[in-house]
């Protein structure tokens, strides 16, 4: 089904009237993922969503969030939400992937621009309510839901850190590092202040600067002697 023209009505919405839901994040591809029945309205599951997305911001714990709740704040039927997912974890697990920002474009230039790049995303990322709210959610389920928690690692943490190590790599290869250096643990290293901050230090803040500041205090220390 192609998603609803504006002004008409969404067999998978509820009420009598309801239109499109308009726009939202784009829907998630599920490479591999089975086929669901008849094709998906595009709007509706952008909808649903938006609207677990919506209640997560509004301080919803990730435990509380049942499926009826959703389908009510996306205006959509729960039915509509299980011929997309088989329940709220499935659900959850797109949420996350479609609040992560993109990851960011590296200047290449040298391996002090690239590091403060990758960390400018995150601190970007801990300032943006919306990727706050979920990363926090996310942090508070890892033991109670391990499947969420190993999606969200697979899907947003794995390929982030396999990016980092990447620029760590070049950078040792290029001479900008210590050939001894363990690149595992400096990459723990580099992104754990930007972490620490968001996830156990709110109040410290995610100022102007902190990305440059935290790279140059590093490298200042990991560069071979002259």
């Amino acid at each position: 089904m192609s998603p609803a023209a504006p002004g008409t009505t969404d067999p998978d919405a509820t009420g009598p009237g309801t239109t499109d839901p308009g726009t939202g994040p784009a829907p998630v591809p599920r490479p591999g993922g089975p086929a669901r029945g008849r094709p998906r309205s595009e709007a509706v599951e952008r909808a649903i969503v938006e609207g677990a997305m919506k209640l997560l911001e509004d301080g919803v714990p990730l435990a509380e969030l049942s499926v009826e709740r959703i389908a009510r704040t996306a205006g959509v039927g729960k039915a509509a939400i299980y011929r997309r997912w088989s329940g709220k974890e499935e659900l959850f697990v797109d949420v996350l992937r479609a609040a992560e920002p993109v990851d960011p474009a590296l200047p290449g230039t040298c391996l002090r621009d690239d590091l403060v790049a990758l960390l400018e995303s995150l601190r970007r990322r801990g300032l943006a309510r919306r990727a706050s709210v979920i990363l926090h959610n996310v942090h508070a389920q890892m033991k109670s839901s391990p499947k969420i928690w190993a999606a969200y690692h697979d899907s947003v943490v794995l390929p982030r850190r396999r990016l980092g190590l990447e620029v760590l790599r070049r950078g040792r290869e290029n001479g900008e590092l210590r050939a001894d250096v363990d690149l595992e643990l400096l990459h723990d290293i580099v992104v754990g202040p930007l972490l620490v901050r968001t996830l156990l230090r709110p109040d410290a803040g995610l100022p102007d600067g902190l990305s440059e500041q935290v790279v140059d205090t590093l490298l200042q220390g990991l560069r071979p002697a002259p």
